[in-house]
């Protein structure tokens, strides 16, 4: 039986950005699939007791933030542009359709090409249509998906059970007992996958 990493993430993330051009490979190598879950990370802090600020607003950890992402921007020879806007929710919903579709590693790639390579607006439908169309996916399904209150229903689903489950950031990664939390503990993920075949 194969394993499944289940991976947990926020469009608004760009460590997710991160682990998700190494994580599929990863897998891959270990023979095992990705499992994608998106969460909204606000909810998912506050669920989880932490109320302090988003890291937007803290001044000081923004700066160094944003030279550590360059960093590994420049590590993984990855383009790295700070979206129009954070309104990422509808594209969190959009990958539980294409996980339907079984299309979701292709979405969430895409998807993250387009919002944290490109800088592109995610608050535009035209380049959510865009990103389906580029994942094999019927662009006015998804985007009807989206704007459904079964499609919300399913995304609020979600959330919840990852807070059940104890999710409170991403990127998040489950397997077996394990949990890995941020870009910089893929190689401890490796590790792992590769002690434990």
């Amino acid at each position: 039986m194969t394993r499944t990493i289940d991976f947990y993430f926020d469009f608004i993330s760009p460590f997710s950005y991160l682990a998700q051009l190494k994580l599929p490979e990863i897998a891959r190598a270990a023979g095992c699939t990705v499992d994608y879950w998106p969460i909204d990370i606000p909810e998912a802090k506050i669920a989880a007791g932490n109320y302090g600020p988003s890291n937007r607003e803290v001044l000081p950890k923004i700066k160094v933030m944003k030279a550590d992402l360059e960093r590994w921007a420049e590590r993984y020879g990855v383009p790295l542009t700070f979206p129009a806007s954070f309104a990422c929710a509808d594209w969190n919903c959009a990958v539980l359709f294409a996980r339907e579709h079984g299309k979701a590693e292709a979405f969430v790639t895409d998807a993250y090409r387009r919002i944290w390579g490109q800088g592109i607006d995610p608050g535009d439908r035209n380049e959510l249509a865009a990103c389906a169309i580029a994942a094999g996916l019927d662009p006015a399904a998804l985007i009807a998906f989206v704007e459904s209150p079964a499609g919300q229903n399913e995304y609020r689903k979600a959330r919840s059970q990852a807070i059940q489950r104890g999710v409170y950031g991403a990127p998040l990664m489950f397997v077996d007992d394990q949990i890995f939390w941020g870009n910089d503990r893929l190689d401890f993920l490796a590790e792992y996958l590769n002690k434990s075949k």
